[in-house]
């Protein structure tokens, strides 16, 4: 294996025990260091095949707790027949100096001072959320925690791939929004002032020649100060977007769009729903799973989420409380009711939520059919508008010529 000159490489390795086979996610400068790492875990390296590029040790971005890289290798070992506090241990002497050692050290020290593992997850809020705590205290009343993780990271694995999909199918509309904006600023700060210095010298000129003219003026005299303010109105609005107020205002903004509401609600949906079923799979009663999943919600639905909480405390079925609240829809509705009937409830929410997931997958579909060929035609539009306001004049003076 090649030198990677300190950098860091994540592995996809086969390891086999007394247990069987697994598979994780690991990394290691190089394969001997993997190899060290795998036989302090107690395992036997079958198999590595390196993921990606080399990761370089010193970055600038600020340091992030892996916590689902944390998580397989807790199921792994738990798996594996080690006690909890062995496994933690293994995972902080095979991590190096800096923040994941750290909060694992800080997991071993709760776990010995006799605090069961929830509570030292709870200590380190920032790092492991209320979800993943929950999850954790729910499988120590069962003894089955590496069932519960497993559950768990599905499920996160689940909301990320959602996430992602939302986040990607943005990056078309902009990237078209960002050259738009650019070929836009280059005629306007380059092309323009440049064309309408040739119509200077026009006796009559139209309405449109004289703006050009007005704009070119203003740019030769003023164009450093007018990029400056352009530029400092942008910062301007980068930094107002850290405001949580700010951000809230332009999304309501944004979900008052035809359609946006509905799908923001499917994507609520499909949270609240995944949660729910992660958390009474887990042996949550109903009412804490619910409070606990309301989290999850835009502000209107955890008022809807509120109604529906003390329909159920009055005794009231899930199936009938949520649709009252209007907090499903009708597949899911269906589906409730199927799993309230047959004992399978954690089965049947988890399953709505993946019926959300395949409705929310057609409606982006649908949304980015409609947006990509709206955004060309604007983009496209401005730029074809301000390309025959410079050349109208010169027809005109051709056809004066003729």
């Amino acid at each position: 294996m090649t030198d990677t000159g300190g950098a860091i490489m994540r592995y996809h390795v086969r390891v086999g025990s007394d247990g069987g086979e697994q598979e994780l996610e690991l990394e290691a400068a190089d394969e001997a260091q993997l190899r060290a790492s795998i036989g302090g875990m107690g395992f036997t390296l079958l198999e590595a095949t390196p993921l990606g590029t080399p990761k370089r040790a010193l970055t600038l971005r600020k340091p992030v707790f892996e916590r689902s890289l944390f998580t397989q290798e807790l199921i792994a070992l738990l798996e594996a027949g080690l006690s909890l506090v062995e496994t933690v241990e293994t995972l902080r002497d095979k991590s190096k100096e800096g923040l994941n050692r750290t909060v694992m050290q800080g997991i071993v020290t709760a776990l010995y001072e006799g605090e069961p593992l929830s509570r030292a997850l709870e200590r380190q809020p920032e790092h492991f959320p209320a979800l993943y705590v929950a999850t954790v205290a729910s499988a120590e009343q069962t003894g089955h925690l590496a069932e519960a993780l497993k559950r768990y990271h599905h499920y996160d694995a689940r909301l990320a791939a959602v996430r992602k999909k939302v986040v990607s199918s943005m990056v078309y509309p902009s990237i078209v929004i960002a050259v738009g904006a650019l070929i836009i600023l280059f005629m306007a700060f380059y092309v323009i002032p440049k064309f309408s210095q040739v119509f200077a010298t026009m006796k009559d000129m139209p309405l449109t020649v004289k703006l050009m003219l007005a704009w070119g003026n203003l740019v030769a005299a003023h164009g450093g100060v007018l990029l400056a303010g352009l530029f400092a109105a942008l910062a301007g609005a980068g930094l107002s977007l850290r405001s949580a107020r700010v951000r809230a205002g332009l999304f309501a903004a944004f979900l008052r769009l035809p359609k946006l509401a509905d799908y923001q609600r499917l994507f609520a949906l499909t949270r609240f729903y995944r949660t729910l079923g992660l958390l009474l799979a887990g042996g949550m009663s109903m009412v804490a799973s619910m409070e606990l999943s309301a989290q999850l919600l835009p502000g209107a639905m955890q008022a809807a989420l509120s109604q529906a909480l003390d329909d159920i405390r009055a005794g009231k079925s899930l199936s009938a409380a949520l649709p009252a609240a209007n907090l499903t829809t009708p597949v899911a509705e269906r589906l409730i009711r199927v799993g309230e009937q047959s004992g399978e409830l954690p089965g049947m929410v988890t399953r709505s939520a993946e019926f959300c997931d395949e409705e929310l997958d057609r409606a982006i579909d649908t949304l980015m059919r409609v947006v990509e060929p709206v955004l060309m035609l604007l983009v496209g539009g401005i730029v074809g508008t301000i390309i025959f306001l410079l050349y109208m004049p010169i027809f005109q003076l051709a056809g004066s010529v003729g």
